[in-house]
């Protein structure tokens, strides 16, 4: 679909440049065991990685709003961190968050104690409802336990997310442009990448294709790809992005923006994998860009804002 493209284009003449600037910083194997990230080896921590990836989305704040933030361990987190925090700190204090029915019949007050700090996390409703949707499925489906679906995946990434976005549709991230699906299932496929990264591969993280995952395409990567000149964007939409004008959840532009990124992905996989690296999969690519992202050279100019539960 990009070659129909209006509003955003690719130039591949940028790719090589980007990869020789920045590619020393890829990890070969990016690290779960962050001080936010729960772990403790068990089938618990598939059932707490499903429950982040469940909120997994839409961290900023409209304008002239505070940042959301939570403090875990005398440190302040924000965004994808902070909700990684404020899960790991309620399931360590009791709450039973990996208990779909616990989920299903999740009140407000319970997630608001949860998700407690400075400020206010976005989307707040439609996180509560994630979850009871989260629960819901688990119950009526797949025995009350996310490993029941992850086993029935016998070791496919790319089956996991495809049955993911089937049976929730709060991981169901596809739209139509000009009359042709377009999928993009980005917490979908994060959760199978976040297991395989949690388990080093091994155990309920042993995915045989993992290398058929894409980019988990959000806000933050289209930003560090225009930064690096591979995307461009037309005039107007530009614009429009800088000022921080809201896009519409499934407009034209937006689903240029999500689809070019994936593509960008690919582009500098095969320039990282003509370098020598050819175990590099698109999900390293995107943990790498990323992380550029956390980088202020990266933030001088804003990323688009679209108010959805997909990423």
């Amino acid at each position: 679909m990009t070659a129909r493209a209006r509003f955003v284009a690719l130039d591949e003449t940028a790719v090589d440049p980007a990869v020789r600037a920045w590619g020393h910083l890829l990890q070969d194997r990016p690290s779960w065991r962050e001080p936010f990230h729960y772990w403790d080896g068990t089938e618990e921590t598939v059932r707490w990685i499903f429950v982040l990836d469940v909120l997994n989305h839409c961290f900023w704040p409209d304008p002239g709003e505070p940042v959301w933030e939570t403090v875990l361990d005398g440190t302040r987190y924000s965004g994808y961190c902070g909700l990684a925090a404020a899960l790991k700190k309620a399931y360590l204090d009791g709450v039973p968050i990996t208990d779909a029915r616990f989920l299903q019949t999740m009140t407000p007050e319970a997630l608001a104690r949860i998700l407690e700090g400075t400020g206010r996390m976005p989307l707040f409703e439609a996180r509560l409802e994630n979850l009871r949707e989260a629960g819901r499925v688990l119950v009526a489906k797949w025995g009350e336990d996310v490993m029941h679906l992850v086993a029935w995946a016998n070791g496919s990434a790319s089956r996991l997310a495809a049955q993911l976005a089937e049976d929730f549709m709060s991981f169901r991230d596809q739209f139509v442009l000009d009359g042709q699906p377009v999928y993009f299932w980005k917490r979908a496929q994060i959760f199978a990448a976040d297991v395989h990264a949690a388990f080093e591969g091994r155990g309920p993280g042993r995915f045989t294709d993992i290398a058929r995952l894409t980019a988990f395409a959000d806000y933050k990567l289209p930003q560090v790809l225009r930064e690096l000149g591979i995307l461009r964007y037309r005039r107007d939409l530009a614009d429009r992005v800088d000022a921080g004008r809201y896009l519409p959840s499934g407009s034209r532009e937006e689903i240029e923006i999500r689809a070019a990124t994936i593509v960008a992905v690919e582009k500098l996989k095969e320039a990282f994998q003509q370098q020598g690296a050819g175990h590099i999969t698109s999900v390293h690519v995107d943990h790498w860009l990323w992380s550029l992202g956390q980088r202020e050279p990266f933030r001088r100019r804003s990323y688009h804002r679209c108010r959805t539960i997909f990423y």
